[in-house]
């Protein structure tokens, strides 16, 4: 009997969760969003995206000109402020703004999307400032915004939702960005559970490879170029020439695979945003969802194997 059970279960419960993650919040238009890194990509499709549904949006850029763009092309309840997240100075300045414009009502949604990927190599070909780099802005910017506007957060008892990768599970390339979003991933675990009891929600949107202003072929021929010409001569008579391009096109190669449909992942950061019950964890992308994922949870050995067998041999 037990199959028909199991069957019978599985056919009460995709209908009852579609049912469940349809469900909206009320009164979205007098409800306060703000979302870092918005001068492209994610950030840029979903301020437009909520500003469509009516939410107040606060959008974070780091240019005026992105600022000045992103207006030209939204209402006029959509509000922009010029933030550098590795900047204590401007996130603080940031959120006594933030605090101006919300007043009583608190701060429903906070989106952390702000991010950089490059420089991305194998390890021994960067530096500390490197990693530097990248981690200031991926993890200690976020964590410093969300320290910001937590009290803000919690009084309107909203959500916060941050932006990982599919590479915060498993990491393949060297530098900063793996390391950076493995940290999202934890801060974002420890704040769900310290904000249980206050009725904050907090997700995490892990996305797949999608083909956003951080990573396209220039940034990536740039970033491996840069580190390649920096290294001592020892370290690249190790690797060899011919390493070093076969590991360019492989890094290449799945810049182009990656998706360009954003609204995949714009359409989790906005279900974070403004459903009744948001997810814990958004996996947008099949390459996520069917090759990253599964392989995070593969015996090490297993994985160590498989991303070797795909990979240039240093020396050859």
């Amino acid at each position: 009997m037990w199959p028909v059970y199991l069957v019978t279960l599985l056919g009460l419960y995709f209908p009852l969760r579609w049912y469940w993650e349809r469900q909206t919040v009320q009164n979205l238009q007098d409800k306060y969003v703000l979302i870092t890194g918005c001068d492209s990509g994610f950030g840029n499709l979903l301020a437009r995206c909520l500003d469509q549904r009516g939410l107040r949006v606060l959008a974070a850029c780091l240019t005026p000109r992105g600022a000045e763009q992103l207006q030209e092309a939204t209402s006029q309840r959509l509000q922009t402020v010029i933030l550098d997240v590795t900047k204590t100075e401007s996130v603080a300045a940031m959120a006594q703004w933030v605090k101006r414009q919300v007043g009583n009502r608190g701060l429903w949604g906070l989106v952390n999307n702000a991010g950089v990927s490059f420089p991305m190599a194998p390890n021994e070909w960067l530096t500390k400032e490197d990693y530097v780099k990248v981690i200031d802005v991926n993890l200690l910017g976020m964590i410093d915004v969300t320290l910001n506007l937590l009290p803000l957060v919690r009084q309107a008892k909203g959500r916060i939702t941050n932006v990982s990768s599919s590479l915060g599970r498993i990491a393949i390339f060297g530098g900063g960005y793996s390391p950076s979003k493995y940290g999202v991933e934890a801060f974002s675990d420890s704040l769900r559970r310290d904000l249980r009891a206050y009725g904050v929600k907090v997700s995490i949107v892990e996305p797949g490879a999608f083909k956003t202003g951080i990573v396209t072929r220039p940034v990536v021929e740039k970033g491996l170029q840069d580190a390649w010409g920096c290294m001592p001569n020892d370290v690249k008579e190790t690797y060899g020439e011919q390493y070093f391009n076969a590991y360019r096109k492989n890094f290449i190669n799945l810049v182009n695979a990656g998706s360009s449909n954003l609204h995949l992942v714009v359409d989790s950061l906005q279900h974070s945003v403004i459903a009744v019950y948001p997810r814990t964890r958004y996996s947008p992308g099949w390459d996520c969802k069917f090759v990253c994922l599964p392989l995070s949870y593969f015996p090490t050995i297993i994985v160590d194997y498989l991303l070797a067998w795909s990979s240039p041999v240093p020396g050859h």
